[in-house]
C-alpha cells in the first residue's frame, strides 16, 4: 500500500544507540536535532542476505520501525538496517543539507539529507510494490530488484556536500581550477567505500545497479546491459523525463518544514502509473498532476530555495568558505572518501570557534550571519534584482561583479569587483527552457497497451509558454556603495536590454543610507 501523509504525525525524535558505533557522542546530535524520525527497538530480524524475502509479513516482523514525520511508519529490512547501520554516520550528522541554509530564513526548514534518504527509500519500495502488485508476473520484478530499487533511494544522496548543492555549485569552482567534481559522482565512490569499510555482504551486482541507479539522472550516467529492466531506473533518479521519487519526497517534505502548502499528491502518480515498453508511463488524466509536480517543484525554487535572503546568506557562506579553505583545506578532501565524510555543515561552526588568526576573517562573516546583519548597515545590502527578457534567454551569459563595475560612469565612489556580489538565479521545471511534460508518456487506461505523448495544448490553454526564469540580483558588500552599485547595475540593464528590467528599484533612503 502506498504510504499516505499525516499531518498530524510529530514526535520526539530519539536514534538508537546500536545503530552507531560513536553512538553517545553522535546519538544526540543526530536524533535530536536533524531527524525528525525514531526508531522502535522491539523488532528483531535474521542475518543479512542479499535475497531476503520483502514480504509485507516479513517485513514488519523483522524489519526495523522508524517512525517518520512525513511518511508515518517506515519499515528497514536487514539488508536495509545494516546498511543504515553505517549510513548514519554518513547522512545522520550533516544537519540541515536537505535545503542547505534555508533554516536561517524559514526556521522549521531543519530536517537534514538523512530524513530524505529514509524517506525515498520507502517510496521506493512503494513504487516498485505497487508495479509488481499490478504487473510483476508480466515485468518479472523479483526480490532482488526490490532490494537494488529500494537501496538506491536510500543511499542516492550519500555524496552531497556542506549545505547541499552549494558546495558544488559554488564553492568548489571558486577553489579548484576547471573542477568537474560532483555529488553524483561521489556518491558512487562513497557506496563502495561504504561497502568495503564496513564488510557489508551485498551482492556485487546490486550494488553495480544501486550506482546505475544513482547516477541515472546525471551526466554520469553508465551504461546498463541490453537485456536491463530499464523501468527500474524511472523510479529514484529518472533521466528519461524526471518524474521520480526523489521529488516526491523533497517537496512534501521541504514545503512542511517550512510552513507552505502543497496540493501536489504523488499519491495518484504510484496509484496509476504502470509500465509500457519498458518505461514507467502515467494514465493521460493525471496530465494536470505531472503538471503540477514540476510546477510545486518551480514555486520552491521561487519562493524558499532562491529566495533572495537565502541567496544573501548562501553567498556570505561561500566567502567563508573561500577566506578558510587555505588554512582548514577543506576542498582537499573531496576525493577521498575517509576524508570526505567527515565534512559537513559544522564546518561553519569549526570556523567560528577557532582561534586561529586566519579565520579571522571568516569568523566575522559568520558572525554577521548569526546577528542577522544581512540587510542592515553591516555587510550584505541587497540592492536590485531583474528577470531576463524572456528572448534573451536564449543567449543568457551570467552577469558577473566586473559587468557591474564595468558599467559604472565617472564620478561617484570607484567600485571594485570585490565590492559586487552577483546571484545568477535559474528557476525551470526540470527541463531548462524546453517543456517537461514533452518527454512523458502517458497511457488511455489499463486495459491500453499503447503509450503516447500529450501536447499542452490538448489539455488546457493556460499553461505556460515558457518554462524557464533567469533572475539576476545584485548586492554590495559595503553599506555605502549600494547607491553606487545600484546606479551601476540600472547602467547594465540599459546597456544590455535598452530598458531597465526589474520591477522594484532600491529605495532611495538605502541608497542614502550613511
Amino acid at each position: 500500500m502506498v504510504p499516505q501523509l499525516d499531518p498530524t504525525i510529530g514526535s520526539s525524535p530519539q536514534l538508537s544507540p546500536e545503530l552507531d558505533p560513536m553512538a553517545e557522542s553522535r546519538c544526540a546530535d543526530v536524533g535530536a536535532d536533524a531527524m525528525g524520525a525514531f526508531f522502535n527497538e522491539e523488532l528483531s530480524f535474521p542475518p543479512v542476505h542479499a535475497n531476503f524475502a520483502s514480504s509485507q509479513e516479513q517485513l514488519i516482523r523483522f524489519s526495523k520501525n522508524v517512525h517518520d514525520n512525513v511518511h508515518g511508519n517506515i519499515y528497514l529490512d536487514p539488508v536495509r538496517y545494516v546498511t543504515l547501520n553505517n549510513l548514519v554516520s554518513y547522512l545522520g550528522k550533516k544537519k540541515r543539507e536537505a535545503i542547505g541554509v534555508t533554516h536561517l530564513v524559514y526556521p522549521g526548514a531543519v530536517h537534514s539529507r538523512f530524513e530524505h534518504s529514509l524517506g525515498v527509500y520507502w517510496l521506493a519500495g512503494a513504487a516498485i510494490q505497487k508495479l509488481k502488485q499490478n504487473q510483476g508476473l508480466e515485468l518479472g520484478i523479483d526480490n532482488f530488484d526490490i532490494q537494488t530499487v529500494k537501496l538506491a533511494g536510500l543511499l542516492h544522496d550519500v555524496g552531497h556536500g556542506p549545505f547541499s548543492h552549494l558546495f558544488e555549485r559554488e564553492f568548489l569552482p571558486r577553489v579548484v581550477s576547471g573542477c568537474k567534481w560532483s555529488h553524483e559522482q561521489m556518491s558512487l565512490k562513497m557506496v563502495d567505500h561504504i561497502v568495503d569499510e564496513h564488510h557489508i555482504d551485498v551482492d556485487f551486482e546490486m550494488i553495480k545497479k544501486v550506482k546505475e541507479m544513482i547516477v541515472a539522472s546525471s551526466e554520469l550516467t553508465l551504461p546498463k546491459g541490453t537485456r536491463e529492466k530499464h523501468f527500474l531506473y524511472d523510479i529514484v533518479a529518472n533521466g528519461r523525463n524526471g518524474i521520480d521519487v526523489d521529488k516526491f519526497d523533497y517537496i512534501v517534505r521541504d514545503s512542511r518544514a517550512c510552513g507552505l502548502g502543497c496540493n501536489f499528491e504523488f499519491q495518484r502518480l504510484m496509484e496509476t502509473m504502470r509500465v509500457l515498453d519498458d518505461e514507467i508511463c502515467y494514465r493521460a488524466k493525471e496530465y494536470l498532476t505531472v503538471h503540477k509536480l514540476f510546477y510545486t517543484r518551480a514555486d520552491l525554487y521561487r519562493t524558499i530555495y532562491t529566495h533572495p535572503k537565502v541567496k544573501a546568506i548562501e553567498l556570505m557562506v561561500v566567502d567563508a568558505l573561500l577566506k578558510a579553505n587555505d588554512f582548514l583545506e577543506i576542498s582537499s578532501s573531496i576525493e577521498d572518501p575517509s576524508d570526505y565524510w567527515k565534512l559537513d555543515d559544522s564546518i561553519i561552526k569549526t570556523i567560528e570557534i577557532a582561534p586561529n588568526q586566519e579565520l579571522k576573517e571568516s569568523r566575522d562573516l559568520i558572525l554577521r550571519i548569526r546577528r542577522r546583519n544581512l540587510y542592515q548597515v553591516k555587510l550584505w545590502q541587497f540592492c536590485n534584482e531583474y528577470t531576463v527578457p524572456k528572448e534573451n534567454l536564449e543567449h543568457f551569459k551570467d552577469v558577473t561583479p566586473q559587468d557591474i563595475v564595468c558599467s559604472q560612469k565617472n564620478g561617484g565612489a570607484i567600485l571594485k569587483e570585490e565590492d559586487v556580489a552577483v546571484s545568477n538565479v535559474r528557476i525551470d521545471l526540470a527541463r531548462g527552457r524546453h517543456n517537461p511534460l514533452e518527454s512523458i508518456n502517458f497511457f488511455k487506461d489499463y486495459e491500453s497497451k499503447e503509450k503516447f505523448p500529450i501536447p499542452d495544448n490538448r489539455i488546457s490553454h493556460l499553461l505556460p509558454a515558457c518554462y524557464q526564469d533567469m533572475i539576476v540580483r545584485v548586492y554590495s558588500k559595503k553599506p555605502e556603495l549600494v547607491g553606487a552599485i545600484s546606479e551601476a547595475f540600472e547602467n547594465f540593464q540599459l546597456k544590455t536590454y535598452g530598458i531597465k528590467a526589474q520591477v522594484h528599484e532600491t529605495p532611495e533612503k538605502k541608497k542614502r543610507r550613511l
